[in-house]
């Protein structure tokens, strides 16, 4: 080897432990950084000998498109286990004490007591006062679930906030990335961010990725909306300043394509927004109907019917609003009829005024009858007596009678008022059992995909110390290539002196 070709190896040796140093240093200060994807300085060598050095970086597209699916499921599942676990706290939590079916055995124990001792005045105030109880807990459940439909609504829109955000900065970094690739760049800073903004869409909406030439990509939603094509496209949506049982949310609109809210208790949500709009839309209003119907049942069945009617041609009198009532009602709303949902009867259901004492009522007309005048009085006291039960018996009785139910509300469609009851906090504690299953698988997938990812994309720090060891021992070889070839040219000078 010529002292020139020694020199320029030197050169070289010193160019690329630099440039090698560089990116193994870059690598230790993003140790533990998730978003950051290892860099390797890679060697090679020219037609003349000479070594370079390019920059490569640990890319696992199969793995991240892996990672990007399994935590847009994981994510909308969550939020839909979110939203069933609040629906349980409205109702007390474990031992949903206090759901309507709850309150409506107290009142049963009420009346049931009542009518062992009708002439007792304190026990018909006592069955007036569960009945408001009952009342109550409905008009509080039916209170509590809208304003959850609410809060979700306003989460939906500084989701859709986020989502447009997160679509300008992934243009950006986009349009980076396509830059440098075009003009032989590195691209590795750009591609990182690319790839995080990825997550962070993921997390918010399902995507499929497509890749197109010149390092570009382009996104889509899991339905095939239009996402991302070189330019965001809009994702819009407008919402609701409050929220009853009548009220209907609006769409979510990706490109102008509306996207569809997640099904079932294993949910087929992608992203939060898809999570939302299913509590929004599908579990908090299921819940409403079946308060709504419960509401229903209980006026119905505490309804009073004439025992007289006036002569022709008199309109014939009907069965009117007994026990329970509901606020909108008037003299001449008539008993809502059976197995159809009333949205909203639930907030509204309340104790008849004519019974509360507060009010000027008489709590013994739920014995004697006469809440909606004379002509519906089914015991005369003056020849009935006190001693009369016939009537809460009856009401007693009814607890455990089938009644038609509404098949939309999606739990038994003929069964008893206290079943139905039940059966409402079973089908809420079936979909929050169903819901929990499904979010644990759905996030150990996403955590052994993300570890995977991170597994082939993360920096290690033993490995990049330890190739630190290495470009350190070929400074030195370099050094002493370099004092090898001075001391030789001193030898040289020496000889000419």
């Amino acid at each position: 080897m010529s002292l020139t070709s020694a020199m320029n190896t030197a050169q070289s040796i010193f160019n690329n432990t630099g440039k090698q140093t560089d990116v193994t240093s870059k690598n230790i200060a993003n140790v533990g950084n998730a978003n950051y994807v290892k860099r390797t300085a890679i060697l090679g060598t020219t037609m003349a000998g000479a070594s370079i050095v390019s920059n490569g970086r640990a890319q696992n597209e199969s793995l991240l498109r892996q990672t990007i699916s399994s935590a847009s499921l994981a994510t909308g599942q969550n939020t839909v286990l979110t939203g069933l676990e609040e629906m349980k706290s409205i109702f007390g939590g474990n031992d949903y004490e206090s759901a309507p079916s709850t309150y409506m055995k107290e009142l049963l124990k009420s009346l049931s007591g009542y009518a062992a001792k009708p002439s007792n005045a304190a026990l018909a105030a006592t069955a007036v006062t569960s009945a408001a109880d009952v009342a109550s807990s409905l008009n509080k459940a039916s209170a509590e679930l809208q304003a959850m439909r609410l809060r979700a609504d306003k989460e939906i829109s500084l989701q859709v906030d986020k989502l447009n955000g997160l679509l300008a900065k992934f243009e950006e970094a986009n349009n980076e990335v396509k830059a440098q690739t075009a003009i032989g760049g590195d691209p590795s800073d750009a591609l990182d961010q690319r790839e995080t903004l990825l997550k962070d869409i993921s997390s918010i909406i399902g995507i499929n990725v497509v890749n197109r030439p010149n390092n570009d990509v382009a996104l889509y939603t899991t339905d095939g909306a239009t996402l991302f094509e070189i330019v965001p496209r809009p994702v819009t949506f407008k919402a609701q300043p409050g929220y009853d049982a009548t009220t209907t949310g609006n769409a979510i609109y990706v490109d102008g394509v509306a996207l569809k809210a997640g099904s079932g208790s294993n949910t087929t949500a992608e992203g939060s927004l898809q999570g939302l709009m299913q509590v929004r839309d599908e579990l908090a209003p299921t819940m409403q109907s079946q308060l709504d119907e419960i509401a229903r049942g209980l006026i119905t069945m505490f309804a009073e019917k004439p025992i007289t009617q006036p002569a022709p041609p008199a309109t014939p009198l009907t069965a009117k609003p007994g026990l329970f009532t509901w606020s909108t009602a008037t003299a001449t709303s008539e008993i809502p009829p059976a197995g159809v949902v009333v949205p909203g009867l639930a907030a509204t259901i309340t104790v008849n005024s004519a019974l509360i004492i507060s009010q000027g009522g008489n709590p013994e007309l739920l014995r004697d009858g006469g809440i909606n005048g004379t002509a519906y009085i089914v015991n005369p006291v003056a020849t009935g007596g006190t001693g009369f039960s016939a009537l809460i018996d009856s009401y007693v009785t009814a607890f455990d009678a089938p009644m038609n139910f509404a098949a939309s509300t999606r739990i038994d469609t003929n069964t008893s008022i206290l079943k139905y009851g039940t059966n409402s906090m079973g089908w809420l504690e079936q979909e929050r059992s169903g819901a929990t299953s499904a979010n644990e698988a759905k996030s150990a997938l996403y955590e052994r995909s993300a570890t995977s990812y991170s597994n082939n994309t993360a920096v290690s720090l033993d490995e990049e110390l330890s190739l630190l060891m290495d470009i350190e021992q070929s400074y030195k070889a370099a050094t002493k290539l370099v004092t090898t070839v001075d001391e030789m040219l001193k030898s040289l000078m020496d000889m000419v002196r």
